[in-house]
């Protein structure tokens, strides 16, 4: 019974730490694009807005605003809506990304051309 309560713990502390993976979460997005009816083409520019913000990186924090995660959330706590693993999954922070983008901008590329001309999205 200890070794079960062991293991159980060591799989909660796993969880609770951000799976930073950036090619994984790029995967995963790219393969969530469709579901959004985007053409794979705007991965390119989901990629170049995601590189920019956070490098892919599940525990990117902006030092300055606090913004969190791969799609910089600002507060964080927005994703949740998506999933309470928020904090540390890539999966749902994208999805919440795309459902942010897609109705803010209409797509990756729209979210991209409007922080080219403001430096944020």
């Amino acid at each position: 019974a200890q070794a079960a309560a062991d293991r159980a713990a060591e799989e909660a502390a796993a969880a609770a730490v951000p799976a930073d993976d950036p090619a994984g979460a790029k995967a995963y997005a790219a393969s969530a694009l469709a579901g959004h009816g985007w053409a794979a083409s705007e991965m390119t520019c989901l990629d170049t807005l995601w590189e920019k913000e956070s490098n892919w990186m599940t525990s990117a924090t902006n030092a300055s605003s606090g913004a969190y995660g791969i799609v910089q959330s600002l507060p964080a706590e927005k994703m949740a809506s998506s999933g309470a693993d928020y904090l540390t999954n890539p999966r749902t922070q994208i999805n919440w990304g795309l459902d942010y983008i897609e109705s803010r901008y209409g797509s990756p590329c729209g979210a991209l051309n409007f922080h080219y001309a403001n430096n944020w999205y």
